[in-house]
């Protein structure tokens, strides 16, 4: 089963069978309103199937809202993970939704928003309407009521903190927003589900993503590259665990700490997080940040029963379901660490990357052992005397120059500029390869579809294998490309 989507209308036929079959890997992709009761449901919602002429979809839950109506309490079709189209496409709505989930809007206004997209606020605005059925203000509305419902059904926050957390102006504009969207004032839903957390200042939140999930291959990727000083992980007998890192985020620093193990079947399920901020300004971006480094938004059933149909892909897809692309909380330290990593192994890299923290990096206090530092920002690297680096000079040039475009705003790597445009940017800088330009896209711009032919792991994952053709894998190459990388762990150390 397909839905139209992009800037397509939704099909209203099918839309309707998905939601009379209860399809749970549709929630997120489009949303159910019903005429009769005035409220919108995702696809999988146990109440009782409505008659098609009291319903209509709508591609965002902002949309819904729009026509007037609010979150069904049972369902809750807010609490899903957000539509894979958004990088599969990579249009210009998808790559707005991205920015406001990081809180673009609430900090820098729907003029700051349609600057990084290169449009006018007019046009993007009317971009916007037509593709997703709202505007700018109204998406950006429906994300401070997701976040400020998360916080008052999961945490012991004040209601007046969990407001401005949210990202709302003020305490009135919050209890006037919960009301329209859940018809219960914030008072009301804490009540309800009873708010939890402790008063140490962690805020204890679930990400959701589609299933299945192999967490456990996310961890181990995260775990083997993970740098003293800003990372840390803990992989337990079972292969399941937990990574945190430290998090530069717009207001101060941060930490999140999340739980990885593998989840089995098909539908949605949920991450638990840890947050500590030092600003709950900025539990959205937080939040937005280790959605993009887990792939949260991926469709799995839709990426494996595609390449799980090529003979060479598909032994390692079903050892394998749900298998993530890490993506990254930070677009400028992957960058970096892109160049460090280049034509050299994995632990040389991380080697690299710990000694520029240790020298550069900004300490920071912590309450999780090991986390002491923030990756150093691009001014810093750009600043550093190209010799210092234990790299050849042509490549410490290469970092330096890339940085100093990033630091002056010449480049940006936060997912709102077009993905050619970034790569073109970036291969256009003295040192800058295919290869590491389409690694940061990758993991920074969440790229689905990349592949790495020179690549020494793709080499030699394929060695010995039958000749293969990688634009048959698309468009989820980067997929595929994961699978081989991991594929080299089954290995004997040995061989």
């Amino acid at each position: 089963m397909e839905i139209t989507t992009g800037t397509e209308r939704l099909d209203f036929e099918r839309c309707y069978v998905v939601v009379q079959s209860r399809d749970r890997r549709f929630d997120g992709v489009f949303y159910t309103a019903v005429r009769t009761t005035g409220i919108y449901c995702r696809p999988s919602c146990p109440a009782r199937t409505p008659a098609s002429r009291n319903v209509s979809f709508h591609r965002t839950a902002a949309a819904a809202q729009t026509a007037g109506y609010r979150a069904c309490k049972r369902c809750l079709p807010d609490a899903t993970p957000g539509s894979p189209d958004w990088d599969l496409a990579a249009t210009v709505a998808g790559r707005a939704m991205r920015l406001i989930a990081d809180g673009v809007v609430d900090r820098e206004g729907v003029s700051g928003l349609a600057a990084r997209l290169g449009y006018t606020s007019r046009h993007l605005s009317r971009l916007l309407t037509t593709e997703l059925g709202a505007g700018p203000l109204a998406l950006a509305r429906t994300q401070r009521a997701q976040t400020a419902r998360a916080l008052v059904e999961s945490t012991a926050l004040s209601l007046t903190d969990v407001a401005f957390a949210a990202g709302f102006s003020s305490v009135r504009q919050f209890n006037e927003t919960m009301q329209e969207v859940y018809a219960a004032t914030p008072s009301e839903l804490r009540g309800r589900r009873g708010g939890r957390g402790d008063t140490t200042g962690a805020i204890e939140l679930r990400i959701a993503v589609r299933t299945p999930f192999s967490g456990r291959t996310l961890l181990r990727f995260l775990a083997d590259r993970a740098v003293p000083g800003i990372e840390v992980a803990e992989v337990r007998p079972d292969g399941s665990g937990w990574y945190a890192r430290t998090l530069d985020l717009p207001h101060g620093p941060g930490t999140a700490r999340v739980e990885l193990a593998d989840v089995d079947g098909v539908g949605s399920s949920y991450v638990p997080m840890v947050l500590r901020l030092d600003d709950l300004r900025d539990t959205a971006a937080a939040v937005a940040r280790m959605r993009a480094l887990l792939d949260a938004d991926a469709d799995p059933v839709a990426i494996d029963a595609h390449l799980g149909s090529d003979p060479v892909l598909a032994p390692l897809v079903v050892r394998r379901p749900g298998l993530r692309v890490p993506g990254h909380v930070d677009g400028v330290e992957l960058a970096v660490r892109a160049v460090l990593g280049q034509q050299v192994t994995v632990v040389a890299a991380r080697t690299a990357a710990a000694r520029l923290v240790a020298a550069h990096g900004r300490p920071v206090t912590t309450q999780v052992d090991g986390l002491t530092h923030l990756f150093p920002d691009a001014a810093t690297v750009a600043a550093i005397d190209p010799e210092e680096f234990r790299m050849p000079r042509a490549r410490a040039r290469a970092l330096v120059g890339m940085t100093a475009a990033l630091a002056n705003g010449d480049l940006a790597l936060d997912r709102g500029p077009d993905r050619n445009d970034v790569r073109r940017n970036l291969v256009a800088l003295p040192g800058i390869g295919p290869w590491t330009a389409d690694y940061i896209a990758l993991r920074a711009l969440g790229h689905p579809d990349v592949w790495l032919p020179t690549d020494v792991g793709v080499r030699n994952a394929l060695a010995g294998r039958a000749p293969v053709d990688p634009d048959r894998w698309a468009p989820w190459r980067s997929y595929a490309l994961l699978h081989l990388w991991t594929s080299l762990a089954d290995v004997p150390a040995d061989q």
